[in-house]
């Protein structure tokens, strides 16, 4: 049942980008968390962790696109370093002005820089694997590996960060964040001889590549729903989990949607798919959907932790689905910036779906909320389903494109 996945990790530099991948991509499970611990443990003040931690992912979704296509047209040796030595020292500077008690808006400008530098490494390892792989049934097998190792990295990330920050200092965890960053990308940096050619961005007459849009817009707008559902959900178990008594079983519900969505990703790895990509993805939406319907009805910690757990099944071959239509669909010499784009669609939808939730938290309680990221769900499967109507959508502009 592994073979496939030895398969792939047998390509010469394989293991060796994906385990540093893994090491690199921790921040981006544990910097929001630990912005929030340190700030409201330094100030008390859980308003203005929130605005930090928002100016952190505003800066990140402004940004990683651009990332994406440096990445594409100068290397990625030549733009993760930078990126990751501005990441580093803004956070750092974070660190120092909240400790030293620095008044805004110096800890929210910090902080959004190194949203902004942060290094899209899930993009960049995906571009890898393409390049590396030229057999597409490999490819999905790659693909589900880094999605396994995606849940991976938002399962130890929350626990690093909160119990370096509990039981050290409030910094620990943000400083971990920071230095496993540093290293991981220093690393995949240093490994030349398996990143993608760089490329300028034009076509064999001096063109600009066409980017493909007609895919990567429903798939941007599906993303946003994504990030919604998850950012809602989030917020959405923490306030059912109290009004219920026990706060601390949200972090097992929460890990019990994540476990879902590693095991789907895991057996998604192994299977020879005879369905296309697009048909997949639409499908993964559709059962997100559906599966998200009985949170609003839940009333004890037991369904609520099944129905997440089958929800979390969705997750990642969905994800796996839309990264592998993105390769088919986008030039490969766009391709990090084209996954860079619908990953920047999911972050979008996090922080409004946690409001969202929020607010109706306030006024109608935690179980009416979970309606939230149903109705996010159920926009981005309609907006998917909407695809088979484009003729665009169908399309491979890469066999009309030079690799």
């Amino acid at each position: 049942m592994l073979t496939p996945y030895r398969r792939v990790l047998a390509v010469p530099g394989a293991l060796a980008f994906s385990l540093t991948g893994l090491v690199a991509r921790l921040p981006i499970s544990m910097v929001s968390l630990g912005i929030v611990i340190l700030v409201s443990s330094s100030t008390g003040s859980y308003a203005l962790a929130g605005g930090v931690a928002a100016a952190y992912l505003v800066g990140n979704a402004l940004f990683a696109v651009l990332q994406g296509r440096m990445a594409d047209r100068l290397g990625q040796s030549r733009v993760l370093p930078w990126t990751i030595l501005v990441f580093t020292v803004a956070l750092s500077l974070l660190m120092w002005s909240v400790e030293a008690g620095w008044a805004s808006p110096l800890p929210q400008v910090f902080a959004a820089m190194g949203g902004a530098a942060q290094p899209q490494i899930g993009s960049c390892i995906r571009a890898r694997w393409s390049h590396n792989l030229p057999d597409k049934a490999q490819l999905q097998t790659a693909f589900a590996l880094e999605a396994v190792v995606d849940e991976a990295v938002f399962v130890l990330g929350p626990i690093l960060v909160t119990a370096l920050a509990t039981m050290i200092h409030p910094a620990a965890g943000l400083g971990a964040a920071v230095a496993s960053g540093l290293l991981g990308t220093m690393a995949l940096s240093a490994q030349r001889s398996t990143q993608p050619p760089a490329h300028r961005g034009t076509g064999r007459h001096g063109a600009r590549v066409p980017m493909g849009w007609a895919v990567l817009g429903p798939l941007v707008i599906s993303g946003v729903g994504m990030g919604m559902y998850f950012g809602g959900v989030e917020v959405a178990t923490v306030a059912f989990a109290e009004e219920l008594g026990a706060k601390a079983v949200a972090g097992p519900l929460l890990g019990a949607l994540a476990l879902g969505s590693l095991l789907a990703g895991f057996v998604s790895g192994m299977v020879q798919w005879r369905t296309t990509n697009a048909t997949r993805f639409r499908r993964g939406m559709l059962v997100l959907a559906v599966s998200a319907v009985p949170l609003p009805f839940v009333g004890g910690f037991g369904f609520l932790g099944v129905v997440l757990f089958v929800s979390g099944f969705a997750i990642a071959p969905t994800l796996i689905a839309i990264v592998a239509w993105i390769e088919e669909t986008v030039p490969a010499r766009r391709l990090t910036e084209g996954i860079s784009i619908v990953t920047t669609g999911i972050g979008v939808g996090l922080a409004p779906g946690a409001a969202a939730v929020g607010a109706v938290i306030d006024r109608h309680g935690a179980s009416v909320s979970y309606w939230v990221p149903v109705l996010a769900a159920w926009v981005g499967a309609l907006v998917a389903l909407a695809t088979l109507l484009l003729p665009g959508a169908r399309s491979h502009p890469r066999s009309l494109s030079p690799r």
